[in-house]
């Protein structure tokens, strides 16, 4: 697949990127459907793409890469 099998649920794992891009947050290893939840109602994130392309964690991340 893409190296990320352990990034991933079982059950997504094998499944191309735009099936994952599309998968609900809990598709990511260690992410609950608790969790997935909280997402949603704090971000309104429902799916992996919708996580990596949040405004919010995307400028988190561009300020932790400048600080370092």
């Amino acid at each position: 697949m893409l190296g990320l099998e352990t990034k991933l649920d079982k059950s997504w794992e094998g499944k191309s990127a735009a099936e994952v891009a599309d998968a609900p947050v809990h598709a990511l290893a260690g992410v609950t459907e608790q969790d997935a939840k909280l997402l949603f109602d704090a971000f309104g994130i429902k799916t992996v793409r919708d996580l990596g392309t949040n405004k919010y964690f995307r400028w988190a991340q561009a300020i932790s890469t400048l600080a370092s």
